[in-house]
């Protein structure tokens, strides 16, 4: 087994998470102990979460920064999502170059990205080349050059993107569907900004941009794989010292405030439907309302609900239009979830003359589910499917230091895979029923993408 990190103490400037991370801190109430998650925070603020996997030779480690593009401001549309490009352009005494060649060079990934509440920059690689990957990454978080030069190169490489993504019409729909369901909020603009915003970016917004969220109490750095918790620490404690991250101005810093639970209100949008015209064989159909926060909780009845729907090939999405009738190729249930709102919805391709028949279908296999509920064994395998699936990603470094992530920067919560799995298992039909009924009385948007 390749260690990186040999045993030590934990730094003397750190604070270890059961005594310091309080309200904020995901697992300040988690069992500690062997083989669980360990969390603490430097006095600069920054949080650092890791999860040992005994048998693992490799690790991934993400550094993720709590702002997403529902956090920009009018004149920094897309400004989230630019930065994340940039950070890969080079640094004070990295080029773009460089940092592709440190992983190369091991066989290692690394890459990011952008949500609408969080950006996250991450890497895979053996447990050995730890050590580079943290200098390498913080050096890139904490020293960005942001060059007028390679702005501009990354303004045409985003605009590309943004063509790229007009040009599935799946991308297309389901920008749409957000449009729609989250009304004025921020929520429903796309997460990479529009060709017209993009081209309105100047070097200087993004880099004041870039300075007011980039800082230490915004930090969050989760490693899971073959790592050590105290050796971790002093890597990116190293890192950061580097990049004059560390520092407290006077005593310990404390980590900003977690985006608050149902900060704001739901947004509020009415009935809808929505033709787009694009240059497409299929047409491609979506069927959802608002949806659940992501601190609801009954997000677990949500993933059962969606998986008796639309989560696989006996789904009864996927029965009825596919396998029946032949309507389609692809069609499933979708969800997001945000801190203070949500969506949920039906997708389907199909033939442009179909867009009718499938959308009546989707809309009356909704209705029934919320008339009569799931069949208790179509229950049990929706809810043996959910609990599989979590249970085999988590054999994957990369989904636990992810899972970290999002219980630090997201949620605030942290549950062991016996929680979780408990939780999955006591969803009953009722409770599956009712919500059922409950999303089919909300505003009901319906958007097509059909061929020009």
């Amino acid at each position: 087994m390749f260690h990186a990190l040999g045993a030590g103490r934990l730094p003397a400037k750190t604070r270890q998470a059961e005594a310091g991370l309080g309200s904020w801190g995901a697992l300040s109430s988690a069992p500690q102990g062997p083989g669980s998650p360990q969390a603490s925070t430097l006095d600069s603020g920054v949080r650092i979460l890791t999860e040992a996997m005994p048998t693992a030779h490799s690790v991934s480690i993400g550094l993720w920064v709590p702002v997403g593009s529902r956090d920009e401001a009018s004149d920094t549309l897309g400004a989230t999502h630019f930065l994340e490009h940039l950070l890969f352009k080079g640094t004070k005494t990295l080029t773009a170059v460089d940092i592709a060649e440190s992983f190369d060079r091991v066989g290692g990934e690394a890459n990011a990205l952008t949500a609408k509440e969080y950006t996250c920059y991450h890497a895979r690689l053996l447990a050995r080349d730890l050590p580079m990957a943290v200098r390498v990454l913080t050096e890139m978080l904490t020293r960005a050059a942001l060059a007028q030069a390679d702005f501009e190169t990354e303004r045409s490489v985003i605009l590309e993107e943004l063509a790229m993504a007009a040009d599935d019409p799946v991308d297309v729909a389901g920008e749409a569907f957000a449009a729609a369901v989250f009304g004025d909020s921020p929520l429903a603009r796309p997460i990479g900004g529009t060709p017209e915003t993009i081209k309105a970016q100047s070097r200087d917004g993004v880099e004041a941009y870039y300075r007011r969220h980039y800082r230490p109490d915004n930090l969050v750095g989760t490693v899971a794989g073959a790592v050590e918790h105290a050796g971790l620490i002093s890597l990116l404690e190293a890192g950061l010292d580097a990049g004059g991250w560390s520092l407290a101005a006077k005593g310990a810093a404390s980590p900003a405030p977690r985006r608050a639970d149902g900060q704001g209100r739901e947004p509020e949008s009415g009935e809808g439907r929505r033709a787009i015209a694009r240059p497409t064989e299929q047409a491609h159909v979506i069927l959802g309302c608002p949806g659940l926060m992501v601190n609801d909780p009954r997000r677990y009845v949500l993933a059962a609900l969606g998986t008796v729907l639309g989560g696989g090939m006996s789904s009864r999405l996927f029965q009825e239009i596919r396998e029946r009738r032949g309507l389609a190729y692809s069609t499933y249930a979708l969800t997001e979830l945000h801190s203070d709102a949500g969506a949920f919805g039906l997708y389907a391709g199909c033939a442009p003359a179909a867009v009718d028949q499938v959308s009546e279908l989707m809309a009356s296999i909704w209705a029934d589910l919320a008339k009569n509920g799931p069949r208790q064994g179509e229950l049990e395998r929706a809810k043996g499917q959910i609990s599989g699936g979590t249970v085999l990603a988590l054999e994957d470094p990369q989904a636990r230091m992810n899972r970290l992530g999002l219980a630090e920067t997201v949620t605030g919560r942290w549950l062991t895979v016996e929680e979780v799995l408990a939780k999955i298992d006591a969803v009953t039909v009722d409770q599956v029923r009712e919500l059922a009924q409950e999303l089919a009385a909300r505003p009901r948007q319906h958007v097509i993408v059909t061929p020009a």
